[in-house]
């Protein structure tokens, strides 16, 4: 099974959603096609044994919208024959994102079509040079400023799209208003002579044309194309009702004639002025205010995908990389791994990386949101996109292109931004029918106003008015909108959250697990206290930490650390043994030594007595004590704890002010975890838990009706993750674990994990709001439209229908964007919803 986004170009509202996802879903081989209609994707999900890209642009483009394909022209060396053509048109149409490729031997150059955003000219290069061939790309001056394609197609897009409107809502307002003066002005009306009402006429033909055909034209495509494949979206309910409105209106200037005699009829045989039987000023204005609305709209809409263009746009443009005759400047695409790579100070790093010489204070805080910088040395890992402060270091380029951490993370928002939560299948549901029902109420409305005897012109006023008040667009808007913005704000935050599902179940949580050791705790032991009970304490951790030495457990390392950090010379160990579960043992300088828990010490009948007290002492503060005996003597012991991080109190209170119950789960001693758990403040200890338990503990709180999320380090805590309601895993920068968690958090501040379910919270909550909005405006706008209030005086026109259902989009995505400014609670802040 494949995953790709696939850009479209011509949907108007939810009703083409549907109408893609419908004929998308209908291809051999798609298993699931979801639109979002707010950033104009759609993302399918298909086995690529059965279709391929090629198929899937084909059936959107068949559904009547237009696919956002680039082609690029680049020379391939090497290549001797046709085989040589087929093997790399091969290579190329393996690339994800690539529509077609075709390869010419006589010109040595290749002509690919890809899809803008999931394929970039270096991911056909790399493929070309992967398949045996040559790529020669000359290499650009640093002046040349190379910006990310994606970046720079998504903002094309929406600037020609904005212009387009600007274009046609500037002709639509200034004839609509010409138009809507002429019409309504009684004194003009009044004040022209009866030679001229008729060439007026002909001229509010003639500019209403214009606006109907020109600005209005795309409606008309639209629903042409709606027509085509048997179905209706919100272009033609705009394209029928102002062409309604024009062609009575059109009608009546052609035929004045038999109009003028018909109103004079219904008059009393008063002979009416041809203008007053005119509505174009009806059709023009509607036209002006929908385009209106949807400049509005998109304007409004280019915001929603701010954060992702900021994550882009963090991306540094060139690399310093070391050849045979010193640096060299190359863009950034042309990195590889291996490369050495010099950062100076006030420089991005490139790439990702491992520093190898000098070092530097990093400021990662546009991933992470630490706030301060972290100092690197050789063996210290650099991500791409960091800020290097201070001083100069150079580094081996490990990951490059599409694997470094930021583009992961761009990958990850990206397809949480194109995901839907389930609230949103209501919303989907009514989209896919909402035309029809719109017709079908329009058209009724139309007949039950002739059968009471209404004049025909106040039934086609009615019947436009149905037709131009309903709008599934806000219906469309409601979720992606919420989605992409609350998504985006959390990624500049350095939390990610995989989608809109993830989002609907945090909203109902109602426990945070929290694992210990690397996650409340720095997972690093410290040595606390030496007590020894012979010599001193210097002697005692001297020969600790030579048996030490050999041991792999992070306990002992934590001994061998202290003792090198006093600069103690550390005696060769013989025989050493490492016990699993108890400790080690091993013979210094001619001394049987062992280090361990008490079970060890027990074990080689060693009493405990003389240290009765202080191991209890110990234990109460958080400690853990390796027991030392010397030749079977009890010789003292050294208490190591893993330090509280120092978030963790805060993140804890936090997530207390949200009314969630939070429990620590550790494998460590009870007394040691209620010590922490003491510190930290939780409310509920489970200790003494082997790590492959820890899922049964999970799925225990669950079958008590909890509904969980399991917060870890995506590493050993991945079956919790997996079986919490909610996995967030505590990543490390450079090892984030994207697959293995819902929300995972780049830097290791735990208050992060309030932020994501807050924001998670108030995203929802935004999503709640948008559909009621759009629901309630439908239930209530279409019956207020159709005359419903009619008999108590209060009449809908079309023209403050057109202006109603404009505002109904612009504030659902309005509602969105207000999560831009969402800020993190600070205790008693955060969202206090029961539930």
């Amino acid at each position: 099974m494949k995953r790709i986004d696939i850009p479209v170009e011509g949907m108007h509202c939810a009703s083409c959603a549907a109408n893609i996802e419908r004929r998308v879903n209908r291809e051999p081989g798609v298993i699931a096609a979801n639109v979002n209609f707010a950033n104009q994707v759609v993302a399918v999900e298909y086995d690529e044994q059965l279709t391929d890209v090629a198929a899937l642009v084909a059936a959107v483009r068949d559904a009547g919208y237009e696919v956002s394909a680039l082609t690029t022209t680049f020379p391939v060396g090497g290549m001797t024959c046709a085989s040589c053509v087929a093997r790399v048109e091969k290579a190329l149409g393996r690339v994800p994102g690539v529509v077609s490729a075709a390869v010419n031997l006589a010109t040595n150059q290749a002509t690919v079509s890809y899809l803008a955003g999931v394929a970039a000219p270096e991911d056909l290069h790399a493929a070309v040079r992967e398949a045996g061939y040559e790529v020669p790309v000359e290499p650009r001056p640093e002046t040349v400023e190379i910006p990310s394609e994606q970046v720079d197609y998504q903002r094309r897009r929406d600037e020609r799209e904005l212009g387009v409107l600007r274009r046609d809502l500037w002709i639509a307002g200034v004839l609509g208003a010409i138009v809507l003066i002429v019409s309504h002005v009684e004194f003009i009306i009044r004040v022209l002579p009866e030679s001229l009402i008729t060439p007026t006429a002909w001229l509010l033909l003639l500019l209403a044309s214009i606006v109907q055909f020109g600005p209005g034209w795309r409606f008309y495509v639209g629903a042409w194309k709606s027509l085509k494949h048997a179905s209706a979206d919100m272009n033609t309910l705009i394209a029928l009702g102002t062409t309604a409105a024009w062609g009575y209106s059109a009608a009546a200037v052609i035929f004045s004639g038999p109009f003028t005699r018909a109103a004079m009829t219904s008059a009393g045989g008063m002979a009416p002025n041809l203008i007053h039987l005119l509505y174009f000023d009806t059709s023009v204005v509607i036209i002006a205010l929908i385009l209106l609305g949807r400049f509005f709209e998109a304007r409004a809409r280019s915001h929603t995908s701010d954060a992702i263009r900021k994550l882009m746009g963090l991306r540094a443009k060139t690399a310093r990389v070391l050849r045979a005759g010193g640096p060299v400047e190359i863009p950034i695409a042309q990195v590889r791994p291996g490369d050495l790579v010099v950062v100076r100070p006030g420089e991005k790093v490139p790439v990702d990386g491992t520093v190898t010489e000098g070092g530097s204070a990093v400021d990662e805080s546009m991933l992470t949101g630490e706030s301060l910088p972290v100092e690197k040395h050789p063996g210290d890992a650099v991500i791409g996109a960091t800020l290097n402060r201070t001083g100069t270091f150079t580094f081996r380029a490990e990951r490059v292109g599409r694997e470094t951490v930021l583009a992961q993370i761009i990958r990850l928002v990206e397809q949480a931004q194109g995901s839907k939560a389930p609230i949103q299948r209501l919303a989907d549901v009514v989209a896919g029918i909402f035309v029809p029902i719109v017709l079908a109420v329009a058209f009724l409305t139309l007949l039950v106003w002739l059968l009471v005897g209404a004049t025909p012109v106040t039934a086609l006023l009615h019947f436009v008015a149905v037709l131009i008040i309903a709008c599934p667009c806000s219906l469309g808007l409601a979720t992606p909108t919420a989605i992409m913005v609350g998504t985006g704000r959390a990624a500049e935050m350095g939390i990610l959250i995989k989608g809109g599902e993830v989002l609907e179940r945090a909203h109902a949580l109602t426990t945070v697990v929290l694992d210990k050791t690397g996650t409340l705790t720095h997972g690093t032991p410290e040595v606390t206290e030496i007590v020894p009970l012979q010599g001193d304490e210097t002697e005692l951790l001297r020969l600790a930490a030579a048996a030490e030495v050999g041991s792999e457990h992070p306990l002992g390392d934590a001994v061998v650390r202290e003792a090198r950090k006093r600069g103690l010379a550390l005696p060769p160990a013989l025989d050493f043994q490492a016990i699993p579960g108890q400790g080690v043992q091993a013979v210094v300088e001619g001394r049987r030594l062992l280090l361990g828990n008490a079970r060890l010490l027990e074990a080689h009948a060693v009493s405990l007595e003389r240290m009765a007290g202080a191991d209890e002492r110990l234990l109460a503060g958080g400690n853990t004590p390796l027991y030392v005996a010397i030749d079977g003597e009890l010789a003292g012991v050294i208490a190591v704890a893993d330090t509280v991080r120092p978030n963790a109190i805060v993140a804890v209170r936090r997530l207390r002010s949200l009314s969630l119950r939070t429990v620590m789960l550790t494998g460590d001693h009870r007394q040691v975890a209620e010590a922490i758990a003491a510190q930290v403040g939780v409310d509920q200890v489970i200790a003494d838990v082997l790590p492959r338990h820890k899922a049964d503990e999970i799925r225990r709180l669950q079958e008590e009706g909890a509904v969980v999320a399991m917060v870890g380090d995506g590493i050993n805590d991945a079956p919790a993750l997996a079986q919490a309601d909610i996995g967030i895993a505590v990543g490390s920068g450079t090892d984030v674990a994207l697959e293995a968690s819902d929300i995972t958090l780049i830097g290791d501040d735990l208050t992060g994990v309030v932020v994501g379910i807050d924001l998670s919270r108030r995203t929802l909550r935004t999503i709640r709001q948008n559909l009621f909005w759009a629901f309630i405006y439908n239930v209530l706008g279409i019956p207020i439209a159709a005359g419903a209030l009619a008999p108590i005086g209060v009449v809908l026109s079309p023209m403050l229908a057109a202006l109603a259902m404009a505002f109904s989009s612009v504030f659902v995505v309005s509602n969105s964007l207000r999560l831009r400014g969402y800020q993190p609670p600070r205790g008693d802040e955060a969202d206090q919803t029961p539930r």
